[in-house]
């Protein structure tokens, strides 16, 4: 099979459907299947000596969950939360497939889409200074491109296990 075969075989493979949320005015896109709930920003405790992209830790129903904040990992400029700043729980698996449930924090949640194979394309390259493992894809849409994102590769497996340890 050739390389471009190939590559279009993976992107069929995304195909199906997607939670959309902004952050820093730009369409990002979860695979609806990792996403457990959406649930309006709540009082979350700061955790000392944590990274600064981890918010900190929040009490859900019971249970004591981490949150990232996806703007600070990202290196986006920092904006006040508002009305519609909310925070999406999901489960992300690291390396050695330890499942972790956790919150991140994103400006506001859009709509499901659903996304067709042929819409979706690789992440471009920015050469090897640059790390788009995170990125499954780019996902086109009427208007606009959406970035599909692998969750369980926003974090690298370290920074899953330090979350994992503020549960």
């Amino acid at each position: 099979m050739s390389e471009s075969a190939e590559k279009l075989k993976n992107m069929a493979s995304l195909a199906g459907k997607y939670l959309t949320f902004r952050l820093a005015e730009e369409e990002y896109g979860l695979e609806i299947l990792k996403v457990q709930e959406i649930i309006g920003l709540m009082n979350v405790t700061r955790v000392p000596k944590t990274p600064s992209f981890i918010r900190g830790v929040i009490n859900l129903r019971g249970k004591v969950i981490p949150v990232i904040d996806l703007r600070v990992k990202f290196e986006f400029d920092i904006k006040e939360d508002t009305d519609k700043t909310c925070i999406i729980v999901v489960q992300v698996n690291n390396d050695n497939n330890h499942s972790v449930v956790m919150g991140i924090i994103v400006d506001e949640v859009s709509e499901v889409l659903d996304i067709k194979g042929n819409q979706i394309e690789p992440s471009p390259s920015f050469g090897a200074s640059v790390d788009t493992e995170f990125i499954l894809g780019m996902g086109k849409t009427a208007q606009k491109v959406v970035m599909l994102l692998d969750i369980d590769r926003v974090l690298s497996g370290d920074e899953i296990n330090m979350v994992g340890k503020t549960e």
